[in-house]
């Protein structure tokens, strides 16, 4: 069930107040997953924000960033690793103030069923890279341009 519009800004707000102050820096993770065969990528729409999104979220305490990627990207896409995904580089996200996000590339996740709508994610799906969604975030839309121009990605998210 979706939150009506004219709340989630304060949900958001109240979440974010929440985790600066029992969390004073967060790490995160996200994940362009490429199929180079199909020419797609895959994006997730949270049930929480606007738009379509990278999949991942936030490295747990006593969790490697390889057990958050794997876990985020089961969770969000029923997606599995074929090999270690590349590491492209770190991001600070100055929205959420102390929180660093870290970005990977994969392009052999092999998908292990259809994800199922949950609290968290309200859809989840590959899309071509020639027809991303209108509503696409924009630091998605960011950081898939400067991996489609073989650039780094900015430092901030």
């Amino acid at each position: 069930m979706r939150l009506p519009s004219i709340l989630r800004p304060l949900r958001n707000r109240l979440l974010q107040t929440f985790f600066l102050l029992t969390r004073p820096m967060t790490l995160g993770v996200r994940i362009i997953v490429h199929d180079p065969a199909a020419g797609t990528v895959f994006l997730v729409r949270h049930t929480y924000v606007e738009g379509w999104h990278l999949p991942g979220g936030g490295v747990e305490r006593g969790e490697t960033v390889m057990e958050a990627v794997r876990k985020e990207l089961m969770e969000e896409g029923r997606l599995k690793l074929a090999t270690e995904p590349l590491f492209l580089g770190v991001l600070f996200n100055r929205r959420a103030r102390h929180n660093h996000i870290l970005l990977y590339l994969s392009e052999d996740c092999v998908q292990t069923g259809d994800p199922d709508p949950n609290w968290e994610i309200a859809e989840a799906r590959a899309f071509p890279l020639d027809g991303l969604p209108e509503d696409l975030s924009p630091a998605t839309a960011r950081r898939i341009a400067e991996w489609r121009a073989g650039q780094p990605p900015a430092t901030e998210w």
